[in-house]
């Protein structure tokens, strides 16, 4: 377990002396919709972790904000010092948000044992380019440990998907760890789908372990809604809240097969893909496909809800139920608050059930931050945190660095 570095106590890390640890989870999404802290206390380590949410609240990001964030997540737009100066920016908000966190929590820092951030992922590649020796599998999220670690005064673990990549996998999705940590049933088989801005689902059988879960991502949840709502508002709104604007449009679904038509759809598991694929170009895109038609902004709303529920629908009959009984879809993220989405996701699977996790006791938009707050935990106690049969990883690993205050 990694307690004392250098005869010290400078992580404050209470894993040896106490039954439970209180560990705030830091998460930034492609969305980029804002930080998500969760805090958490945290009884055991491992797959046998118990978790208790104490807190939870989410700090979005302004509008300038999020759109230098998107630039940065373009090949087209990005560029080195935008991405070094962005790093250390981004640092110091996340360590406001811990800071924040804590109060909510009413507890202060000197009570938290421990931070651990996700960072805001820039560009993934989860493949190595065979026409390009250099482009090798690898992945970049920012948001330095180091400026959190010291602007907080805590120790920080982050910088999680590496370690992964480092062993073969695709450093991604990493949520399938804290899925069957809280969500696994013994006599239900179990389909998690969080719905950021990439969607990712958690194939869990009933009484099931580690080596016999399904996951990967689906492709994109929200982020195609959200830059069309963008779009088509002028910039007056950035998502469709509750997917109002959906329900009042009909969806064109010859362009939502059009849409299927791209070939990450049809890649088998393990995948992960992010704004490389799916991000601002993609969107005008779809954009532009939906203007030739005619279709009213109505029901290009409708069309783009329809895309993220098709997807969704058409990965779990392609590579889920043939293999897994599912019992229940349990829905999490901001997808989850899209009430049109969530009809049209019923209407897809009209033989399973289809909840959200907050229909279980489970707030809606704080799993990621939990599940990265069980990951630090775990690194911390020197236990592995990755999941092969999810990433494709050769072998377990432990997966993240420290950063000390």
């Amino acid at each position: 377990m990694i307690a004392k570095l250098g005869g010290t106590d400078s992580c404050c890390w209470g894993g040896t002396k106490k039954s439970a640890s209180i560990v705030i989870g830091l998460m930034s999404g492609t969305s980029l919709d804002g930080i998500d802290a969760a805090v958490v206390r945290i009884t055991g380590s491992g797959l046998n972790s118990r978790v208790e949410l104490l807190h939870y609240e989410s700090t979005p990001y302004d509008s300038t904000l999020r759109e230098k964030l998107k630039e940065l997540c373009s090949m087209e737009h990005s560029n080195s010092a935008g991405v070094c100066a962005m790093n250390a920016y981004l640092g110091t908000k996340f360590a406001e948000a811990a800071l924040r966190a804590a109060e909510g929590a009413r507890l202060e820092m000197h009570e938290v044992d421990l931070i651990s951030s996700h960072g805001q992922t820039v560009w993934h590649i989860p493949e190595h380019d065979p026409e390009d020796s250099y482009t090798v599998p690898s992945t970049l999220q920012i948001g330095d440990l180091s400026v959190i670690a010291k602007h907080a005064g805590k120790c920080v673990v982050g910088d999680f998907r590496p370690a992964d990549m480092a062993v073969g996998g695709q450093g991604a999705p990493l949520v399938p760890y804290g899925d069957i940590i809280l969500f696994r049933h013994g006599e239900k088989g179990r389909l998690l789908q969080n719905i950021g801005g990439i969607g990712n689902c958690t194939a869990i059988p009933a009484g099931g372990e580690a080596s016999d879960i399904l996951a990967f991502d689906t492709g994109p949840g929200n982020m195609i809604m959200d830059e069309v709502a963008l779009i088509l508002s002028d910039g007056r709104v950035t998502y469709d809240n509750g997917g109002q604007w959906a329900a009042q449009g009909k969806a064109d679904l010859a362009l939502v097969v059009e849409m299927m038509s791209h070939p990450y759809f049809r890649m088998p598991p393990p995948k992960s893909t992010g704004r490389e694929l799916f991000g601002k170009s993609y969107a005008a895109e779809f954009l532009n496909a939906a203007r030739a038609k005619n279709l009213a902004d109505a029901d290009i709303m409708a069309t783009a809800t329809a895309f993220t529920a098709h997807s969704i629908a058409d990965s779990y009959r392609h590579f889920v139920f043939p293999d897994y009984r599912i019992d229940e879809v349990i829905v999490s993220g901001g997808g989850a608050h899209n009430r049109e989405l969530l009809r049209m996701l019923a209407e897809l699977l009209p033989d399973r059930k289809v909840i959200t996790s907050g229909e279980l006791g489970f707030h809606d938009d704080a799993k990621e931050a939990v599940i990265f707050a069980l990951l630090g935990n775990d690194f911390m106690h020197g236990i592995p945190n990755n999941v092969p049969a999810a990433t494709g990883a050769r072998r377990s690993t432990v997966m993240g660095k420290l950063a000390l205050p």
